[in-house]
């Protein structure tokens, strides 16, 4: 699971003298058998905060249908930092793909409980004493999640602000940029045509910018499809906290009331389409009489599942 503030490990500077790493070790070979056996129930949660209950309890059925028997042989790496045990241990999750994870449990006197789990940690344990000046770092494609967890963190509270406030059309509305991103597309990409220049646009800024694959179909005069895996959709899946703090179907129409009025804009009409968190847009030239019109819904669409 990740979350907008990523965990942070300190152990090395705060862990208590007189190691337990005997009792630590023992913590985790219960706690891993109880994981893997399904014993991890609503009661054995303590989360940060209540509201990540359920969520974390979803991440554990997740993982347990990932995880190889092996995976779970491996001695984890282990930091205690007060009543705290953080066990880094690395997964299969897709495919042979493996992901290492800091599963944390707090401990209330000879009871654990799982408290969180996070696929993201900066390892400021590693640092060295002041004065520093450089800093462990992350990969690309985490930072990335990282700042796009917060954007859209950020987006959904001023969404559900502006909707209780003044209304959901209100809020909607508030949130679109087509003319901006249009000027942006047509300043940056200024060596082909305009239309086509913010479907170029969009390719590069979702892949470069949001670390949104993107893959372009094809790209003509009255006609173009590009094919991205939103980063939007994986972090509405795969985050704790935005599905507890907007629907999906509210998170659906801020998405589509966003990439409409872009496309509506540069003269686009605009299909979405999805398979889970991949999204197909299909971009249809409008006729001249109807540039002035605000794009509509061109037809039924599930939303990703």
């Amino acid at each position: 699971m990740r979350t907008a503030a990523a965990t942070v490990i300190l152990a090395a500077m705060f862990a208590p003298s007189g190691g337990r790493g005997a009792d630590d070790l023992a913590v985790w070979e219960d706690f891993s058998r109880t994981f893997r056996d399904g014993g991890i129930t609503t009661e054995r949660i303590r989360p940060y905060f209540e509201q990540l209950r359920e969520p974390i309890l979803r991440f554990v059925a997740g993982i347990r249908a990932q995880a190889k028997p092996e995976d779970w042989e491996k001695r984890p790496e282990i930091h205690r930092v007060g009543n705290q045990i953080h066990f880094l241990v690395p997964l299969t999750t897709e495919g042979d793909r493996k992901t290492t994870y800091c599963f944390t449990v707090v401990t209330e006197g000879e009871t654990w409980f799982l408290q969180h789990i996070e696929a993201i940690f900066i390892r400021l344990d590693q640092i060295g004493p002041p004065p520093v000046s450089k800093f462990p770092d992350v990969t690309n494609d985490q930072k990335n999640w990282m700042r796009e967890e917060i954007a859209m963190t950020d987006r959904v509270r001023v969404f559900n602000l502006l909707a209780k406030e003044k209304g959901k059309a209100f809020a909607f509305e508030w949130f679109k940029d087509g003319q901006g991103y249009f000027l942006a597309a047509r300043t940056w990409v200024p060596f082909v045509p305009a239309t086509r220049a913010l479907v170029l646009y969009a390719c590069w800024e979702q892949s470069n910018l949001r670390g949104s694959p993107v893959t372009l179909i094809s790209l003509g005069e009255d006609r173009a499809v590009l094919d991205v895996d939103a980063v939007e959709w994986r972090l509405y899946e795969q985050t704790a906290h935005l599905r507890e703090t907007i629907s999906r179907e509210d998170y659906r129409t801020l998405f589509e009331a966003l990439w409409r009025d872009r496309a509506a804009a540069a003269g686009w009409d605009l299909r979405i389409e999805y398979t889970g968190a991949k999204v197909r847009f299909q971009f249809q030239k409008r006729p001249a009489e109807g540039l002035k019109r605000q794009p509509g819904n061109a037809g039924p669409e599930a939303p990703p599942r």
